[in-house]
């Protein structure tokens, strides 16, 4: 069981690498993986989640009982709300947040480092993704205010405790037989593991089981206990699209397998592996599933995509607007040797040796292609979108009081300009100029900051009125997403070309191999 292996990512940091070298399945043993399902149950105190078995069954719910003992109920439908919890003593809830970043590949890179200097370190995401000092480590208030007085003397300037008095906390609440229950952990289950969730307007029928559990930020997240090819019916046909050529589903159910196991250790610090978002794989359940997606899980039933028997970092977009990026022009960390810039094209329209993108006159050019390239029939190829100045200063504004940023607010935008590219033509620096001072935005942080780019492959023009001042910005680009690996709609144009799954994953990641997941296959290093 892969809970078995999440046991190696437990352990002390200086153990991790020796024993994710040993990271492997069981041969031909099924897979459990759990996904949080519902990441901020209780953030709000209105939360409510509806639980409910297929027509004619009941559920199944387990739960600690007042004496201590599991104390188990069946219900014909389970309605899960919040109470407030009062404290009998104000409860500090208080961490130190050594780094913020768009991504969570960023932020385990930055983890690392900090690990390097002796601190150790967690890497959550309670809305972006943070590196926390490890709250079991640093676990009192004058340890917590010792290391920020620490680093801070040594130059550090992002440093800072998050912290909150709490008069109560939220706890789930629920009822049954006319009896109602307040506890913080219960496990939900149905006899033909199926269970629907009704959240807010949206209602998706689950396979496995479910429980509720609480998390990193003081309150809950419901999460599914579920067999990866069960979980792959829910991924494939919404990150794919359920029409998609057959041979670019094989290729995407190949990549999101390799992806989730991959990226098990993604949510460590909250107990489970997985989210159901963009920040993971989108997940929805079994609603939804469709025919071929299914035809193509079973087809490629237990394969994996390796470099050098370790799983690959499977990573892929909507769409790299003709240009496949390197890993190290999106996220800080190692390069990925199967990760390259690339032209996206069968018969290449652009020499990118000759003509790198990290020029901006040949950037511009490259831009103004319109056929020629895979995927450039689709409406996010290429893009043109403007914004005024005071709906960026507003975006800017919205971006600086997420990451605490010191110039927060600023008044005024003067000027915006790439300064930076990459040679995928990816943005690596761009520069924000406002009334308070200069703001450098890194990679993604650029598409985090401003609502127009779609990606971060597109320049910037400076829109005048007719007194020659500037009233907004035209971003022009091309892509949806991070543009690295498997580029989604591209694919479609390989697959009508009668491209098989393995050839189109070797066009995609050079030099990984299709291969069966093993007891030797390594999931993940620290070196990779």
């Amino acid at each position: 069981m892969l809970k078995k292996a999440l046991l190696c990512l437990l352990l002390p940091t200086s153990l991790n690498l020796s024993c994710s070298l040993l990271f492997a399945p069981p041969a031909q043993a099924e897979v459990e993986l759990d996904v949080g399902v519902v990441q901020r149950f209780g953030d709000e105190t209105s939360d409510t989640l509806t639980l409910t078995p297929p027509s004619g069954q009941r559920l199944t719910v387990t739960f600690t009982g007042g004496d201590g003992e599991p104390e188990t109920l069946t219900t014909s439908s389970l309605t899960l709300e919040i109470n407030q919890k009062p404290h009998n003593e104000p409860l500090l809830q208080e961490w130190v947040v050594l780094s913020d970043h768009a991504t969570f590949e960023t932020a385990e890179d930055s983890a690392k480092r900090w690990e390097e200097r002796g601190i150790e370190t967690e890497v959550t995401q309670p809305g972006r993704w943070q590196v926390w000092a490890k709250r079991d480590v640093y676990a009192t208030p004058t340890l917590r205010r010792k290391l920020v007085e620490t680093l801070e003397s040594e130059g550090e300037t992002g440093v800072y405790l998050q912290s909150e008095v709490l008069e109560s906390s939220p706890i789930v609440s629920f009822v049954i037989g006319n009896y109602r229950y307040n506890r913080t952990e219960l496990e939900i289950t149905s006899p033909n593991d199926r269970i629907y969730v009704t959240d807010g307007e949206d209602r998706l029928l689950f396979g496995g089981s479910l429980r509720i559990q609480p998390n990193a930020y003081g309150n809950y997240t419901l999460v599914n206990d579920v067999s990866l090819e069960t979980y792959l019916r829910g991924v494939v046909p919404h990150e794919i699209g359920p029409n998609a050529p057959y041979n670019s589903v094989e290729a995407q159910t190949i990549i999101a397998r390799t992806y989730a196991l991959r990226n098990v250790r993604r949510f460590e610090a909250d107990e489970y592996q997985l989210c159901a978002t963009v920040h993971c794989q989108v997940y929805k359940g079994l609603t939804g599933t469709v025919e071929n997606a299914d035809r193509a899980i079973e087809a490629t039933s237990g394969l994996v995509l390796t470099y050098e028997n370790e799983l690959v970092d499977a990573l892929y977009s909507a769409h790299n607007g003709g240009v496949t990026a390197f890993f190290e022009d999106i996220w800080n960390g190692e390069p990925r040797p199967y990760l390259q810039a690339k032209v996206d094209g069968i018969n290449p329209k652009w020499d990118i040796e000759e003509n790198p993108l990290d020029d901006e006159a040949n950037f511009r050019r490259f831009i103004e292609l319109q056929e020629g390239f895979n995927g450039s029939d689709s409406v996010v190829f290429r893009w043109d979108r403007q914004s005024s100045v005071s709906e960026l200063t507003e975006d800017l504004n919205r971006y600086l009081d997420r990451i605490q940023h010191p110039l927060h607010p600023v008044g005024e935008l003067v000027n915006l300009a790439v300064t930076e590219r990459s040679s995928s033509g990816r943005i690596r620096w761009f520069t924000v100029e406002t009334d308070k001072g200069i703001i450098e935005l890194e990679k993604t942080e650029a598409r985090s900051a401003f609502g127009p780019p779609r990606s971060t492959l597109f320049y910037i023009d400076p829109v005048l009125d007719s007194a020659g001042e500037v009233t907004a910005y035209r971003f022009v680009g091309g892509g949806f997403g991070h543009g690295v690996g498997l580029s989604q709609y591209s694919s479609y144009t390989l697959a009508k070309q009668g491209w098989r799954y393995d050839r189109i994953l070797e066009f995609y990641y050079p030099g990984a191999t299709v291969e069966p997941l093993t007891e030797e296959t390594i999931y993940y290093s620290e070196d990779n």
